[in-house]
């Protein structure tokens, strides 16, 4: 079993830290960790969050809050060390990076030939709306209109060819907002850009287990079934932030890709 999404950034960067997640993976009978951070974490990449911080109060406090903490060259010191080491799981580095049109070539320029074992793309921002943050950013939100820019930026993301997979790729559905309409094709295109751009899907946890009350588990059968279809590797992941929820119901979201 794999968890192929998992947060490191509530620690120092030491071998002492990333045996913690070593030791639950163990204790959760799973096979490979990857391991990342999300790119915020680093100075590098702050130009890419000028606008949507101008745009929203709450999103600058946020930003100003909680990036640009990490050194990514002591990040990148510390995938060497660990690559040094023999562990009973195997370990993959990566990063896990928000997409915005227009910062392509800045991603690719702080990505290349810093030897990443993988790249996940991610929707966090719909233009400069935060839509996963808190519930009430929702209030007076067109629905169906952020969904269809949710969409069309999962489909650009998959067709930049920057990434290996995309992080959790119906997370819109956290805080129980549905469009009117159906989203197989929305589905269907997004799972022919990834397929054609060899881009796995990462089926997580997280966004239940952040919003149990209104987010099912994994992503939507439907989806998992286009995404089959279209043979798209799917890979599970809990989103972990913390050791303890490493593993966090990955069998069950193994048993969800085989039934649907």
């Amino acid at each position: 079993m794999i968890d192929g999404h998992i947060h490191i950034e509530y620690g120092d960067y030491t071998l002492e830290w990333i045996q913690q997640f070593v030791n639950r993976a163990v204790e959760m009978q799973l096979d490979e960790i990857w391991l990342l951070e999300h790119n915020y974490m680093f100075k590098e990449f702050a130009p890419m969050y000028d606008s949507v911080c101008a745009h929203s109060e709450f999103v600058n406090d946020w930003f100003h809050r909680k990036a640009c903490m990490k050194s990514y060259d002591k990040y990148l010191e510390l995938i060497n060390r660990i690559r040094e080491k023999n562990f009973p799981v195997k370990i993959k580095f990566g990063l896990e990076i928000c997409y915005f049109k227009g910062y392509e070539d800045l991603i690719v320029k702080l990505t290349k030939d810093k030897e990443f074992d993988f790249l996940l793309g991610s929707i966090h921002f719909v233009g400069n709306f935060a839509f996963d943050h808190k519930a009430k950013l929702w209030e007076g939100i067109d629905v169906d209109e952020i969904y269809d820019k949710y969409f069309e930026d999962s489909i650009s993301l998959a067709k930049s060819h920057i990434f290996d997979g995309i992080g959790h790729p119906d997370s819109i559905k956290l805080f129980g907002h549905t469009p009117s309409y159906s989203l197989t094709d929305y589905y269907d295109r997004l799972a022919k850009e990834l397929s054609n751009s060899d881009m796995y899907a990462d089926q997580n946890s997280g966004v239940e287990r952040r919003c149990s009350n209104t987010a099912s588990l994994g992503m939507s059968p439907e989806l998992i079934r286009i995404l089959k279809k279209h043979n798209v590797r799917i890979v599970t992941s809990s989103d972990a932030h913390c050791p303890e929820d490493v593993g966090y119901k990955i069998k069950e979201l193994d048993d969800i890709v085989l039934r649907a």
